[in-house]
């Protein structure tokens, strides 16, 4: 783990309340995930464009701790020629920056490099950009200053080209 990457857990660490659990709603909302994402990754996964591709791309995420690759299916909406997602899970803690990333999008692999955007007006109007880009993304604009407090980011993928 690099030097920035501790740095950045520990500030975000620090940033979050102590003993602080997230409400009932959410906590069953992420075990529903989990058992969609089984079926989701097989999807995503095919080298061929999928109905579901539209709006869902695969991302390998290496671990931090265990060095294992991990693939996490995320809605995106395309930002000229970004990529932007809701980072509300743990997942992003493993994305380092500057460090490029594989994604499945559309059944073809791209490199990208992750920007986790914190400020809360860019990320704001950024969740505004999203619910453009896909209506069926819901956002609380009311809780977003308590959303990035608590850790919630958006994740701006950068593509480079293929991942090989």
């Amino acid at each position: 783990m690099s030097v920035g990457t501790s740095a950045r857990h520990k500030e975000e660490s620090a940033a979050m309340p102590e003993n602080t659990k997230p409400p009932l709603s959410r906590r069953v909302q992420a075990r529903v995930f989990k058992v969609a994402n089984v079926p989701m990754r097989f999807i995503l996964g095919l080298p061929v464009p999928t109905p579901l591709g539209r709006n869902l791309m695969l991302v390998f995420i290496i671990g931090r701790k265990t060095g294992k690759t991990y693939r996490q299916p995320l809605s995106y909406v395309r930002d000229g020629d970004a990529l932007l997602t809701p980072g509300g899970g743990r997942w992003k803690l493993n994305l380092v920056s500057g460090t490029r990333v594989r994604i499945r999008l559309r059944g073809k692999d791209i490199s990208a490099t992750p920007e986790l955007v914190s400020d809360v007006d860019e990320v704001r109007s950024l969740l505004a950009t999203m619910a453009a880009g896909n209506p069926a993304a819901g956002f609380d604009r009311d809780g977003v200053a308590r959303a990035v407090q608590y850790g919630f980011r958006v994740v701006r993928w950068h593509p480079d080209g293929s991942a090989g």
